[in-house]
């Protein structure tokens, strides 16, 4: 296992947002990690990346403990956080931003590869790398916050809410993309998401939270395909 959380506690104040989470992401796996507002998932990933503290527990990338290392160590040793709220610079151009995520890259070719390999899977950015980027649509600002994240040649790859406000439509390309991504560049992915269908049907495991803790975990296919599940946390 690559991603291994174990019995992680965080405090917001005298809130528990994380309570006792527990569970693993293989190598190249995409785990989708859903639930209602206020189920802890957002507080998870900060935690994971180095920008909140938690209070108990413990989280380990590989040989990496997640929770005792700061946010810039971290993307050196490979991972790469995607906020929500579609996470670019609105004054700098497309390209700029998807520089902007390969400045610590020293070595130009590679990271010139990834920028092709990038605008290959997001055709539209290429189309639009002089646009300011806040000209381009609340779909392509997402893709290009995916972008910037994976030019630092991340390994695992946490993103918040991707679909957050954007069109069907829309979502369905954003999740496509992911998937795509996951298996082409052999990422792993810890995806959260309150649009739950969604994304479990492009991930390989689905946690569910519910008030900080894992209400249940498994296969993606068998959550949804569960109709107790299905009911109690899906929606439907």
């Amino acid at each position: 296992m690559s991603l291994v959380i174990t019995d992680l506690c965080v405090d917001h104040g005298a809130i528990r947002a994380i309570n006792g989470v527990s569970f693993s992401v293989s190598t190249g796996q995409l785990a989708a990690v859903v639930g209602s507002n206020g189920a802890g998932k957002t507080t998870l990933l900060r935690t994971l990346s180095g920008l909140n503290k938690a209070t108990a527990g413990n989280a380990h990338w590989k040989s990496t403990n997640l929770l005792q290392a700061k946010p810039e160590k971290l993307v050196r040793k490979g991972l790469s956080h995607v906020s929500e709220g579609k996470s670019v610079i609105p004054e700098l151009s497309v390209a700029e931003n998807l520089d902007l995520g390969a400045l610590w890259r020293r070595n130009k070719k590679e990271s010139a590869q990834s920028k092709e390999a990038i605008l290959s899977n997001f055709p539209r950015l290429g189309e639009r790398l002089g646009q300011r980027a806040d000209t381009l649509s609340g779909g392509e600002r997402q893709m290009l916050a995916i972008g910037r994240s994976l030019m630092s040649k991340p390994e695992l790859l946490l993103l918040d809410e991707p679909s957050l406000g954007l069109a069907p439509l829309v979502i369905e390309q954003i999740f496509q993309s992911i998937r795509d991504l996951t298996t082409s560049m052999g990422l792993t992915v810890l995806l959260v998401e309150q649009n739950a269908i969604g994304a479990l049907k492009i991930a390989d495991i689905g946690i569910v939270l519910n008030l900080g803790k894992v209400a249940i975990a498994g296969p993606a296919q068998t959550l949804i395909a569960d109709p107790a599940v299905r009911a109690a946390y899906l929606g439907y």
